[in-house]
């Protein structure tokens, strides 16, 4: 594998994004542009490759921002609108590409299939939906994308399943609450990871900051960048300087190496 791998974050907010529709929140009126965050999402860029976790419902403006010739496919983490809700927008990458690969966890596809039947339906198609080629994902079972060997990491969101994903030496994780030991271990030695971090008081299936910080200090990579914040975490330039010095609040289209 090339050593030139780029993360770029596509989006850093809550379920609702930063600013939320009418909040007179502080963070929410601020004008600094780290404090403006789009849902979820990563692309993932080594040698001619693009992926993308999550697609949420900000994606077409994501693409916009930081446009990519050539969608290699989507890996979901779990079914939530916020990280799914965007696959429509697929379409000028099936236009000039073909059926784009998407990969999740048979429930996940499950639900994209009740949800968007017009994107998986085998036949009787409407000619300017998009297709995609379905593959799904099973925890221990490592997803071959490009040359390298994707390993899903199991999870829960209070208590439903999700997956993260390490692509080599960089781990996403998102709308995490509990990690068992065994998937930890498949987290150990990678120089990046991201976590979620959503607020500062605790809540039912996101890490909080405190808890974030602790799974940071259990992984032990690198550098960490928290992700999936909601307003209540605070502004983003206070909060940063609080951090251990390898930790980080990741913000939108902020692109890391690796």
């Amino acid at each position: 594998m090339d050593d030139k791998m780029t993360i770029t974050f596509l989006g850093t907010g809550t379920s609702q994004g930063i600013p939320v529709i009418g909040s007179n929140h502080p963070v929410c009126l601020s004008t600094d542009p780290k404090d403006k965050r789009l849902r979820v999402s990563v692309l993932i860029s080594w040698e001619e490759y693009n992926y993308v976790i999550d697609c949420g419902p900000d994606f077409r403006q994501q693409m916009l921002t930081n446009p990519i010739e050539r969608l290699d496919g989507i890996l979901f983490t779990h079914e939530h609108a916020d990280h799914t809700a965007g696959i429509d927008d697929i379409r000028p990458f099936f236009f000039r590409q073909g059926d784009i690969p998407v990969y999740a966890h048979p429930r996940v596809l499950d639900s994209l299939r009740k949800r968007f039947d017009y994107i998986f339906a085998d036949e009787d198609r409407y000619p300017g939906a998009p297709a995609v080629e379905v593959h799904e994902v099973f925890k221990n079972k490592n997803i071959p994308l490009g040359d390298l060997d994707v390993v899903p990491i199991e999870a829960y969101h209070n208590r439903l399943q999700v997956f993260g994903y390490r692509f080599g030496e960089f781990v996403y994780m998102t709308d995490v609450k509990r990690v068992e030991e065994e998937e930890i271990k498949k987290i150990k030695g990678a120089k990046i990871l991201v976590v979620n971090a959503l607020r500062i008081e605790p809540h039912h299936s996101h890490f909080n900051l405190e808890e974030a910080l602790e799974f940071v200090e259990k992984v032990g990579a690198e550098q960490t960048y928290f992700t999936h914040i909601s307003a209540l975490l605070g502004f983003h330039e206070e909060v940063e300087k609080k951090l251990p010095e390898n930790v980080h609040l990741a913000y939108d289209n902020l692109k890391i190496k690796i």
